[in-house]
């Protein structure tokens, strides 16, 4: 399951249960650094995709398979390998858009590409409720708590540098969780 956000805010956490599933994870990523990150977090393949075509590198790793699931936080820069990373009627979960929002697309690509499904999920969905938000909160913390999720904070900052914090996210430049404190 690639996702061009091996090493940064989200990418660094390959999925608690991804052996007891039987993922290969598959991390993409633009920097050395945040590839040693997606190494020590897990991943089975790193691809700097700055550096490869992503999708071709997928292609050649899954036997030309491709894959089953892909997030994506990145975005506009990696829309389209991503979808040409996907397996025949695999899911992409755009889950973030950190070089800029995807442009429309036209449906029938879903179709010519192998029959896809494509998903733009936002959180507030999936905690409407306070029953969803107390379950889900549960299940974070019961992983984090188990040793199964592991958190690495890459940025602390007094909340008086909020500005820079912002930059350094608008940027590219974190790795990890960034925190402000009072």
């Amino acid at each position: 399951m690639p996702g061009p956000c091996g090493g940064g805010r989200s990418g660094a956490a390959p999925l608690p249960d991804r052996e007891d599933a039987g993922a290969r994870v598959f991390a993409t990523t633009s920097t050395e650094e945040k590839a040693r990150l997606a190494r020590e977090a897990g991943a089975d393949e790193v691809i700097l995709y700055t550096e490869q075509d992503f999708a071709a590198e997928v292609r050649r790793l899954t036997g030309e398979r491709g894959v089953q699931v892909v997030y994506d936080g990145v975005g506009q820069a990696t829309f389209d390998k991503s979808l040409d990373s996907l397996a025949r009627r695999g899911m992409m979960v755009l889950f973030g858009q950190s070089s800029g929002p995807v442009p429309p697309i036209d449906a029938a690509i879903l179709n010519t590409k192998g029959s896809l499904y494509l998903t733009r999920p936002s959180l507030f969905y999936y905690m409407a409720t306070r029953e969803e938000l107390t379950s889900r909160a549960a299940d974070v913390l019961g992983w984090i708590r188990a040793g199964r999720l592991k958190l690495r904070i890459g940025l602390e900052l007094p909340l008086r540098d909020a500005a820079e914090a912002h930059r350094a996210l608008e940027g590219r430049k974190t790795t990890g969780k960034v925190l402000l404190l009072p």
